[in-house]
């Protein structure tokens, strides 16, 4: 059964939205009541989104890449004429099958680009804007705790990420702003398909669970740490993986 929370009355704003993940997560947090400003570099999914949840409950979108600046600029601005963002959720990521004896600099600043510098360069320029006691859920990974064959720069991306939303923690505290992280193992989202088709039932081998997980399942741990009940978390990584990685 899906805990309830009630976000009415608070803004929170969504990167990747057109994702599994955060596609979940918005869906979650709109029935939870929360206004949302949603990102995401595919257009029509960003609208189909939108059509889901209400297009009359005061939800905003933004297409395009946030590590372009014309992009972040018309997040700024819609953050800007708010009452300020009680949550941010970067879940924008990519995931490529790239060993390292192969991979060009273009790729491995590509994913570099999209997993980190878009963390920072959101986190930096929507900090004024976050009301006190508000909540930063950041994306890591399986990967970034203990690395992944063929996608080096996607699991060093994550581990940055940790360590990135460790030290932003000891920065915002006194505002009693939150900054955690969740950590999927193997969920089942378009961006794992690839990975599941090769290496399913080997990794189904090692998950006690024996199951993959599910992008609700993540959303509502997102839900969770954006909420009054996790108000003495911080700095915490929550591994949500069935068992495949115990830390």
């Amino acid at each position: 059964m899906m805990v309830q929370y009630d976000f009415s009355g608070r803004r929170v704003l969504i990167t990747g939205a057109a994702g599994g993940i955060g596609w979940d997560c918005a869906r979650l947090l709109a029935a939870a009541g929360a206004e949302l400003v949603l990102v995401d570099r595919d257009e029509k999914r960003l609208h189909e989104l939108l059509e889901k949840l209400g297009t009359d409950r005061g939800h905003q979108t933004v297409a395009g890449d946030l590590v372009e600046s014309a992009t972040l600029q018309q997040v700024i601005t819609i953050v800007e004429q708010g009452p300020g963002l009680d949550a941010l959720i970067p879940a924008a990521g990519i995931y490529r099958d790239q060993p390292v004896a192969e991979m060009t600099w273009d790729q491995w600043r590509h994913t570099i680009s999209v997993n980190l510098d878009a963390v920072f360069t959101v986190t930096q320029a929507v900090l004024p804007y976050l009301n006190d006691h508000a909540s930063i859920v950041n994306f890591d990974s399986l990967a970034g705790a203990r690395g992944s064959r063929t996608h080096a720069h996607y699991a060093a991306t994550k581990a940055a990420v940790t360590a990135f939303g460790r030290s932003l923690a000891l920065e915002v505290g006194h505002r009693g702003i939150r900054v955690n992280s969740v950590a999927p193992g193997i969920i089942r989202t378009s961006m794992t398909d690839r990975l599941v088709d090769g290496s399913g039932e080997a990794l189904l081998a090692q998950t006690p669970l024996g199951r993959f997980g599910t992008a609700e399942e993540v959303a509502s741990v997102v839900l969770f740490l954006c909420s009054d009940a996790s108000s003495f978390i911080n700095g915490e990584v929550i591994h949500i993986n069935g068992g495949l990685y115990m830390q």
